[in-house]
């Protein structure tokens, strides 16, 4: 896939899936298997868990996620103890976790290891400078939709989106999903001067009735964008410019959004996400199956992006 050279241009990739099961871990094994991990220092780690061999809620099989000899990882001391592998510790970290501090070693052999790192974006931001004096050329997270804080411009440079049966089993209802994240993910960057501009917390009362009136108006969004918020903008003021700090601020749904959009109004990012690539799975542990190629070209014509299925090309040479 082409996206790995893409990987190896960066410093640091969040790998997000939209649901479980939709092949993020396939995703990032291809990736890890892919990497020249004997030429340069990579490291990978993941915000929640991952590496279980039995899904919690399914109780179906899940693939571990597969070191490569010289690859370097991160988890909680807890999961070092019981990794399947041969490795030396290179780093033992300040930062806690209920496991444990988080442990920093190199794949000695090729194993398996369940990683769970960090868990907020600001202990990933410290991982990150701990690893990156250890010489680290690329960082890769293994993230999720639900703490998308990972694939925050602010934490990783770039990243790729998981996506699949998983998330729905009616197909018009998957592609509309993603392609309304991958919309969010491609929100343009604000031409305006910031610092300039009146800030309103979504949490903040009746400060947006203060700023926006009849006239259009521009309004920067510190934390959190909502529905609801949203919902405030368009009734006060609805040909606004609403600037959030990136697109893991927003928790909107389509509808809403739509409503917006066609009153006049518009949201920016003060800073873009990199998306490389987006890969799907079209099985899921329920038994739907969707025609890969079928998905994979549906869901390109949509996003107009290329799509890849991270199960079919999972073993290929």
């Amino acid at each position: 896939m082409p996206f790995i050279q893409d990987i190896l241009a960066c410093r640091s990739v969040s790998l997000v899936g939209m649901e479980k099961n939709v092949g993020k871990t396939e995703c990032l094994n291809y990736i890890l298997r892919r990497l020249p991990v004997d030429r340069k220092k990579i490291c990978v780690t993941s915000i929640g868990v991952d590496g279980e061999t039995t899904d919690r809620v399914t109780l179906t099989p899940k693939p571990q996620i597969v070191l490569p000899e010289g690859c370097y990882f991160s988890t909680a001391e807890r999961y070092y103890r019981e990794r399947q592998l041969v490795s030396e510790l290179v780093d033992l970290s300040r930062e806690s976790t209920p496991l444990g501090p988080v442990v920093t070693a190199r794949s000695l052999v090729a194993g398996t290891a369940m990683l769970s790192g960090p868990s907020s974006a600001q202990a990933l931001q410290r991982w990150m400078q701990g690893v990156s004096r250890l010489g680290m050329d690329l960082m890769l997270i293994d993230g999720a939709l639900s703490r998308v804080s990972s694939a925050s411009p602010a934490v990783s440079e770039a990243m790729i989106l998981s996506t699949g049966a998983a998330l729905s089993a009616h197909l018009p209802t998957l592609l509309r999903k993603t392609a309304f994240q991958v919309e969010l993910i491609r929100l343009p960057k604000t031409t305006v001067d910031v610092d300039e501009l009146a800030e309103v917390s979504a949490l903040g009362g009746g400060a947006a009735e203060q700023v926006l009136g009849e006239q259009p108006a521009t309004l920067r969004v510190t934390g959190a964008l909502t529905d609801r918020f949203l919902k405030r903008v368009t009734d006060l003021s609805p040909k606004t410019e609403v600037v959030v700090k990136d697109f893991s601020r927003l928790f909107l749904t389509p509808e809403v959004y739509r409503v917006f959009q066609k009153k006049g109004g518009r949201i920016t990012v003060e800073q873009t996400t990199r998306l490389l690539a987006v890969c799907v799975n079209p099985t899921s542990p329920t038994g739907i199956r969707f025609d890969s190629d079928h998905l994979c070209q549906a869901l390109s014509e949509q996003i107009g992006l290329p799509v890849y299925d991270v199960v079919k090309n999972s073993y290929e040479a």
